[in-house]
């Protein structure tokens, strides 16, 4: 999908900005990772498991994901997800929430999640 200039111009400033919800990298070790993030820098740990972990700071939440579990991504937060990405299947998550992946032109992970009201 290629942005026209004109287009962006045009729209710069128009709608509502999303917001970051969470940024997920890639860590070796779960577990490890959630440990040094605590310790070094104060995260409070809001999930975690043998595949990914999810952690709040301050301004962001940051998942740490394992290779082949999921993909690193940054993942914005929106209301009515269906009605803004219809043709991207959708996931089920434990907390309610639901969410489709796309990529954006470099091939980058994104993640749009709504959360239930």
């Amino acid at each position: 999908m290629r942005l026209e200039l004109n287009h962006l111009k045009r729209n710069i400033g128009m709608t509502e900005m999303k917001t970051i919800d969470h940024i997920a990298i890639v860590v070796d070790n779960i577990k490890e990772s959630i440990a040094y993030y605590v310790v070094e820098h104060q995260a409070r740990i809001l999930y975690m498991d043998k595949t990914w972990g999810l952690l709040q700071f301050k301004n962001i939440n940051l998942a740490l994901v394992l290779e082949g579990e999921h993909p690193p991504h940054i993942a914005f937060e929106v209301d009515e997800i269906e009605n803004k990405y219809p043709t991207y299947g959708m996931l089920q998550h434990r907390d309610g929430s639901v969410s489709k992946y796309i990529e954006d032109p470099s091939g980058n992970h994104i993640e749009i999640i709504e959360y239930p009201k």
